[in-house]
């Protein structure tokens, strides 16, 4: 665990007054109604230093959210480490499998393998590229998945 990951992450969507179900173009009107709100050129000129300064750091958040959620990309990669980071929290990791050891569904283009409990894990082959936990599809258990060299 490298040092770094302690720092809490920020949550974009509720910076952006979001649910991560939210589309884009919901979370772009969002974006313009508060950017316009915290914009420092719109804050009136008796207002206090400190409110001053609270609202560039909530102006500076607020375009960083939109610069990570407004990209389908950055947002897709976001999404999935919040996904991650949800699934650390829920419980330990029971096993690390390489890819490697898992079964290979031509099918459906998906890794799987079973889990004790009788269910299964399953990661789809672009998944497997970018996730590293995956949760069986009927318990509380967790691998993490190792890529091999």
């Amino acid at each position: 665990m490298m040092a770094f990951e302690q720092t809490p992450k920020k949550d974009w969507y509720s910076i952006l007054g979001a649910n991560p179900s939210a589309s884009i173009s919901d979370l772009k009107q969002n974006y313009q109604k508060l950017i316009l709100m915290y914009h420092p050129d719109k804050q009136s000129a008796d207002v206090p230093a400190g409110t001053m300064e609270e609202c560039v750091q909530k102006f500076i958040e607020i375009d960083q959210a939109w610069k990570i959620l407004g990209n389908e990309e950055t947002k897709k990669e976001y999404d999935l480490q919040r996904h991650e980071d949800d699934l650390r929290n829920m419980g330990p990791v029971d096993a690390q499998v390489y890819l490697e050891e898992m079964s290979w569904n031509k099918d459906d283009h998906s890794f799987s393998l079973s889990c004790r409990c009788g269910g299964k894990y399953s990661v789809s082959e672009e998944e497997a590229e970018e996730v590293t936990l995956v949760s069986c599809d009927t318990c509380s258990l967790i691998i993490e998945l190792l890529h091999g060299s």
